[in-house]
């Protein structure tokens, strides 16, 4: 069960001007269930992406690197993207590439563009071949239902382990003009910064020429995506992908204007909620837990504290037992890698009470004010370092049976 995530609304999900969507049942993995989809953008969109930082990185993140280096190099821009779920095509090695490619043969056929304009995802099981031939079966299945309002059955095609589909949209007026946002992002487990078992898709109709969407996804990912952490383990297929269709006549040329940082501030705000969504869906998790670091020196130490309570099992399990074993922090902040950290100026809150103070334990703290804290849904741990201005936050959950328990039979 998700933490505080409600289900989302399919007549909410805003149709994307510029851009369809078609989904199938291609039997990847498992018969009866959506996990083919096709995008399919009017000509005219800019598309920009980040990746994981895993060096097995899987067959389709390959492929979607070189397409998006030819896309700028020619007149040929992206035309689609096609997502299959089940299989992750990693670890496949050249038969694996081949597949990927195959796939984006398929789909150019059937739309009339070329390969080269295709962008294929995949995600599921590492280390088993790509079921090509039941992908590009199902092909014209998804073509046959493209349409703009099927984000819903987008989000519910690209799930794995989640135990939802992850879609939000908003609006937004800048400049006189009505801009459209709307995203879907999956993933559960294996999720960690740079990036995450996870694939996030989110589109607009405002329009951003290549290399300032370039710099925009870099900044949002930055800020969203790459600060949830579930498990520690970086995957080998993580993808967050940035549309701009132009469609609703605000065009954006300059990462300096008013009309950049409006629209930034908006696709930030819907990254970081697809974004957080994945943590509330963490497998098994119970909790959701913002960890908070500040008045460090840099933003880069700020963060490596914050990562280090996150990753911890020793955390993440008092966590799931409400027990407030919290040293088990204190420990964690230590052995994060900033080596000339002065522990005796530190303090630690959560939520509202003050656990620790100039390094050691609060006078005042009492373990029954910890233990309430503890049992809510949502907690926020304040770590505050009293050696400069830089701060950061990540989002992370707690660590349960379930999680075990999901893991040990993912394949089964």
């Amino acid at each position: 069960m998700a933490v505080n995530l409600p289900l989302p609304v399919a007549t909410n999900l805003k149709p994307v001007p510029g851009i369809e969507l078609g989904h199938a049942e291609a039997g990847v993995r498992k018969a009866n269930r959506k996990d083919l989809l096709v995008m399919k953008l009017a000509p005219g969109a800019t598309v920009a992406g980040v990746f994981t930082t895993n060096r097995f990185c899987a067959a389709p993140v390959q492929v979607c690197k070189a397409h998006l280096e030819a896309a700028r190099m020619s007149a040929m821009p992206i035309r689609a993207l096609v997502i299959n779920t089940g299989n992750a095509n990693a670890g496949t090695g050249a038969p694996g590439l081949a597949n990927a490619n195959a796939t984006c043969d398929a789909l150019a056929g059937l739309l009339g563009c070329d390969p080269s304009q295709v962008l294929p995802f995949s995600t599921g099981v590492i280390l088993e071949p790509l079921p090509v031939e039941r992908i590009k079966a199902g092909l014209p299945k998804a073509i046959a239902n493209l349409k703009a309002d099927n984000w819903y059955n987008a989000a519910e095609s690209i799930m794995t382990t989640d135990t939802q589909p992850k879609a939000a949209s908003r609006s937004v007026t800048i400049s006189g003009k009505t801009v459209t946002l709307t995203g879907i992002s999956k993933g559960a487990g294996m999720i960690k910064p740079n990036m995450a078992t996870m694939l996030g898709f989110l589109a607009t109709d405002a329009g951003i020429v290549q290399p300032v969407l370039d710099q925009l996804i870099k900044e949002v990912a930055d800020k969203s995506f790459n600060c949830i952490t579930i498990d520690g383990d970086t995957s080998t297929n993580d993808s967050f992908m940035l549309i701009a269709t132009g469609a609703s006549g605000l065009m954006v040329t300059d990462a300096a204007s008013p009309e950049y940082a409006a629209l930034a501030a908006a696709v930030t705000g819907l990254a970081q909620e697809l974004a957080q969504m994945i943590v509330r869906d963490g497998e098994g998790a119970t909790k959701f837990i913002t960890v908070a670091v500040e008045e460090g020196r840099g933003v880069e130490e700020c963060r490596k504290i914050a990562y280090a309570i996150g990753h911890s099992p020793l955390v993440k399990t008092a966590f799931y037992a409400s027990d407030p074993n919290l040293g088990r922090i204190l420990a964690a902040i230590g052995y994060a890698g900033v080596d000339d950290l002065d522990v005796t100026k530190l303090n630690l809150y959560l939520d509202d009470v003050w656990v620790a103070k100039n390094g050691g334990r609060n006078p005042d703290y009492q373990e029954a004010d910890g233990q309430r804290v503890m049992k809510q849904s949502e907690i926020t741990i304040t770590v505050k370092l009293a050696r400069g201005s830089a701060s950061a936050t990540i989002w992370t959950c707690d660590l349960s049976h379930e999680y075990v328990s999901i893991n040990a039979d993912y394949r089964s």
